[in-house]
């Protein structure tokens, strides 16, 4: 996989609201979409801050941009994500039409190519993964090690 400067770019403003997780003691993934190279919607977990399952990364800010943009369908935008998604926020994705989804370390437990081998996303979204892989996965190892202590 080949990086370029805008996938960077933007995969470390996720990397930033994954901080933001990690400093709230949130399972520490962050998410952006962006349409037309700016950011519309923006998130990190807050599972535990609203005692909702469904409140990953992902969800927040298909939401937010989804509010930004005044429609459901986010068929011109890209979404950056610093852990692969699972299978639930896969099924979001593919109902939103993202046109791309960008993601960082993989999640070899609950990410959606544990469950499947056919694509959950809308037929023409691309799949970019291994974005900053390393810096991803850092934040995830440092998290669940400081749990473990």
């Amino acid at each position: 996989m080949i990086e370029n400067d805008e996938d960077r770019h933007f995969m470390k403003v996720a990397i930033d609201e994954a901080r933001r997780a990690y400093e709230e003691d949130e399972v520490p993934i962050g998410a952006v979409v962006v349409s037309k190279g700016r950011i519309i919607g923006r998130g990190h977990n807050l599972t535990e801050k609203l005692n909702d399952v469904t409140a990953h990364a992902e969800m927040q800010a298909i939401t937010a941009a989804a509010n930004y943009l005044g429609g459901k369908y986010l068929d011109d935008c890209t979404l950056y994500v610093t852990v692969e998604p699972c299978i639930m926020c896969a099924g979001a994705i593919g109902w939103s039409q993202l046109k791309r989804i960008v993601y960082g370390a993989p999640d070899t437990k609950r990410g959606f190519t544990t469950f499947t081998s056919r694509t959950p996303f809308h037929p023409k979204s691309v799949v970019v993964s291994g974005v900053m892989e390393e810096e991803c996965a850092e934040i995830m190892r440092s998290f669940f090690s400081r749990k473990r202590k």
